[in-house]
């Protein structure tokens, strides 16, 4: 089911840099679905299922957006910096798990109280470098006790919930939606391709997992499974977001209005094929928000010809992401569909 790999992929925890939880959670779904998985010097998990010589990489970023300890004040309240694009206003008030040398150890993210703040300051919103994070500690040394120690990862204590409708929500679903799709592909897919399914890292920080193993695995073409935003709920208009949740997966022709990937015309159509002759739902979208890991693969070496197939979340970069599980089965199913061949590049 979907819904319960989702769940344990979003429940994990894997700021940049500190993927290492989700690595092993993937490492043991995938066990004996592929012929060989190992991982190389940057931290990426590299799952192959061998094939002919044609070589398609299949990219899902493991790591999410956190925090990390930078200062502990002598009254024991710690500051830190964001990893990834927070938006302040969402990162105040959170309970937080920091990931401690003796294990997990909760805390809240404060800051000047409303009650004190005036006019001027209350427009304004608290920006994160005025925030800190309180554990309950009453000095430096209790938070040492704790094994909290500058460098300390820190993510949202938020758990996965069932809304209606086939609708989830739960924090991480950037990128943890790619990795069930990459994972689920993986284990259904029979093809005479050979395929990488790369679970990389550091994305959120500059899709640095995805450039060095491209550039390793030198992949004839490639797709990035990611999320995109929906202009389907208030506060958007589906001129800025031309797609919906429950409407299919979404192959990406542009991002970042062409500042990051403009797709392989051959790759995009034939993922388009595959979707029209298996009746599978699909949209197409030329976006002009962020990237993906797509964008520092198809830069590599000559050239990679690449594509994005996302998942519509809604309120990305929160701890209350929303999609909806039936666009997830519609993507492993036209990747399982379109691997039974190769593009014509």
């Amino acid at each position: 089911m979907v819904n319960e790999l989702l769940k344990k992929l979003s429940n994990a925890h894997g700021v940049s840099g500190s993927e290492g939880s989700v690595f092993s959670l993937i490492k043991k779904e995938l066990k004996g679905s592929v012929d060989e998985i190992r991982e190389d010097a940057m931290g990426n998990l590299i799952a192959i299922k061998r094939g002919n010589k044609f070589k398609v990489m299949l990219a899902a970023h493991m790591d999410e957006i956190g925090l990390m300890v930078k200062y502990i004040d002598e009254k024991g309240f710690l500051r830190f910096v964001a990893l990834g694009g927070w938006y302040g206003p969402t990162l105040y008030n959170q309970r937080v798990i920091l990931h401690g040398s003796k294990g997990p150890c909760m805390g809240v993210i404060g800051g000047k109280p409303p009650h004190m703040m005036d006019e001027d300051e209350r427009k304004k919103g608290v920006k994160v470098d005025e925030m800190f994070i309180d554990v309950g500690a009453q000095n430096k040394g209790d938070v040492e006790e704790l094994g909290i120690d500058i460098g300390t990862p820190v993510t949202i204590d938020r758990e996965f919930a069932t809304l209606a409708n086939h609708r989830v929500t739960g924090k991480a679903f950037d990128n943890r939606a790619g990795v069930a799709m990459l994972i689920k592909t993986l284990k259904e897919v029979k093809t005479p391709l050979t395929i990488y399914g790369v679970f990389t890292v550091q994305e959120e920080v500059g899709l640095k997992g995805a450039r060095t193993s491209a550039y390793a695995l030198d992949p004839d073409c490639a797709i990035a499974t990611d999320v995109t935003i929906p202009g389907d709920h208030p506060g958007i208009e589906m001129k800025d977001a031309a797609v919906e949740m429950g409407k299919g997966p979404v192959i990406t022709i542009v991002d970042a209005s062409g500042r990051g990937l403009i797709a392989n015309r051959n790759v995009v159509r034939w993922l388009g094929k595959a979707a029209e002759e298996h009746s599978i739902p699909v949209q197409v979208e030329v976006g002009s928000g962020g990237t993906t890991d797509a964008t520092a693969i198809h830069l590599t070496k000559a050239g990679i010809p690449s594509t994005t197939l996302s998942i519509p979340s809604r309120y990305i970069h929160s701890p209350v992401e929303v999609l909806d599980v039936r666009d997830i089965e519609a993507g492993v199913a036209l990747l399982v569909a379109a691997l039974k061949t190769k593009p014509a590049l």
